[in-house]
This record gives C-alpha cells, sequence and structure tokens, in this order.
C-alpha cells in the first residue's frame, strides 16, 4: 500500500512530467521548429548553385570550405520557399542565417538539409558559428530577398 506522501510525490513528479513535455511541443509549435534532414553523401551536393524549382519553390545548395561559403551571394524573391543544403568539403563547418530559424552542420562526407520561407525583403547574413581555422571570422555569405521583377 501507498502512503500519502509517497502518492503526492508521485502525482507531483507526473504534473511536471506533462508540463515539461507540453512546454517542449509549445515551443517547438510557436517557433516553427523544423528539424534539419542527413541526407546520403553524393559528389552533386559539392557544386554550389542555386535552382529554381517551380515559380516559388527555390534550392541553394551550399559549399563550406575555408573560409568561405559558395555561393556568396544567392538572390530569391519574396515569398520563396527554399530548400537549403549544406555540405563541406574539409572541416566542420556551422551555418547561421541571422534573425531566422536556421542553424546547420556542414560536415564532410555528410549533407544537412531544411526547408526555410523567405516573406519579408531584405539581405539576411550567413555566418560559421563553428570554429573553423584562423579566417573563421570572415566566413559569412548573404542571403538576399527582393521582390520579383516585372
Amino acid at each position: 500500500m501507498i502512503d500519502k506522501f509517497e502518492r503526492n510525490v508521485i502525482i507531483t513528479a507526473f504534473c511536471l512530467s506533462c508540463l515539461f513535455i507540453f512546454s517542449l511541443l509549445y515551443a517547438m509549435g510557436s517557433r516553427k521548429a523544423d528539424v534539419t534532414e542527413c541526407l546520403p553523401y553524393d559528389k552533386s551536393y559539392e557544386t554550389a548553385r542555386v535552382n529554381q524549382v517551380d515559380k516559388s519553390t527555390y534550392q541553394i545548395f551550399y559549399v563550406a570550405r575555408m573560409w568561405n561559403f559558395e555561393p556568396a551571394i544567392a538572390y530569391i524573391p519574396v515569398g520563396s520557399e527554399v530548400d537549403l543544403f549544406l555540405t563541406s568539403l574539409d572541416v566542420v563547418h556551422g551555418f547561421d542565417i541571422y534573425n531566422k530559424n536556421v542553424n546547420l552542420m556542414g560536415v564532410p562526407g555528410g549533407v544537412a538539409k531544411t526547408t526555410i520561407r523567405f516573406d519579408q525583403p531584405g539581405v539576411y547574413k550567413v555566418v560559421c558559428h563553428e570554429f573553423c581555422g584562423t579566417g573563421h571570422q570572415n566566413m559569412q555569405a548573404e542571403i538576399i530577398v527582393n521582390f520579383p521583377k516585372k
């Protein structure tokens, strides 16, 4: 038989566990957290490029190497959904888009993928957040989101 004190401890632990799980799910939903995919490596990911899939969908294939991202500048129209692919040719690199919920790791022999939507025009700075050597502080790129030309 469980005494009153043990029962209260079990109920309190259960309630705290439920609150914790609810908090995690709420935070994921409110921040629209996207889980990064890890794709099988293929040599085709070693070529930096921007592909237009359709009118509002783009793919950017980033290649990280000491001490730059390729492409260094990518132009995307407002309202586009972009699939980002990242690989590294030398060491581990980070990939962070300022003011966006994007945080990728570029690992040699691996491909990270995430999808992001650009609803506001502007210049989105990309920086490496994983120390990669003496030129790390200069490792940057830009995604320029503008209105489509008419």
